[in-house]
């Protein structure tokens, strides 16, 4: 990597220090830091441009709608700050590319198209499994409001970007809406063998979950 990278590296961590350092979701820095060190380790895994996986791990929530007063507000942020970057042009598009697609959106954003991008997603999806993605889903459901559980609302299937957004939900749903579903969506051979261990790791969390609320 040059020291123009490792530059422009050290200004994205700063950036995204401060957009996420007062976040109380789960998309805090903590959350970008280990996507970051996920992606660089998959990254020298799987052969991929390490540079372009670890800034695009650390500016990948930038603009997160739920994070910014709309999807596009919080694009125009993510884009001003690459503007002011000496990246190239090809480097600052792909970057752009790989954020964003890789939301899950209820499973409607298209496939990955390249090999860094495929490595970012899987970082920023092994975070949202295993412990760390328990907690982070709980995290995330009261800073909404919303309920830990409800057994009269089941998981809802098929859900259009508006409804899997702000469609009525709980903590524990979210595991079967999304979490449980990222396994089988792993892009990498090293993001995949990860998943698996953290899927089984929620699978006994919600079986332990169900007969505690059931008083077993």
């Amino acid at each position: 990597m040059t020291l123009d990278q490792e530059r422009v590296l050290a200004a994205a961590e700063t950036f995204a220090r401060d957009v996420h350092g007062g976040d109380r979701t789960g998309h805090d820095w903590p959350h970008i830091e280990r996507v970051a060190r996920l992606a660089a380790s998959l990254a020298e895994a799987e052969g991929a441009d390490r540079f372009i996986c670890a800034l695009a791990a650390l500016l990948h929530d930038v603009p997160d709608e739920k994070l910014n007063a709309s999807r596009e507000a919080g694009e125009e942020r993510l884009r001003s700050w690459l503007d002011g970057q000496p990246v190239d042009q090809a480097v600052r598009e792909h970057v752009l590319e790989i954020i964003g697609t890789m939301s899950f959106s209820g499973g409607h954003n298209p496939p990955m198209r390249t090999h860094e991008g495929r490595v970012v997603q899987d970082a920023d999806r092994l975070d949202a499994l295993g412990a760390i993605g328990i907690a982070r889903t709980f995290v995330y459901a009261g800073s909404k409001g919303h309920a830990m559980h409800d057994p009269a609302l089941p998981p809802r299937q098929a859900m259009s970007r508006e409804e899997y957004r702000s469609g009525k939900q709980t903590a524990v749903n979210h595991f079967y809406e999304k979490l449980l579903l990222l396994k089988d969506r792993m892009n990498t051979a090293e993001g995949r063998r990860m998943a698996e261990e953290r899927h089984r790791y929620m699978e006994l969390f919600l079986d332990r979950f169900v007969r505690e609320w059931d008083g077993v």
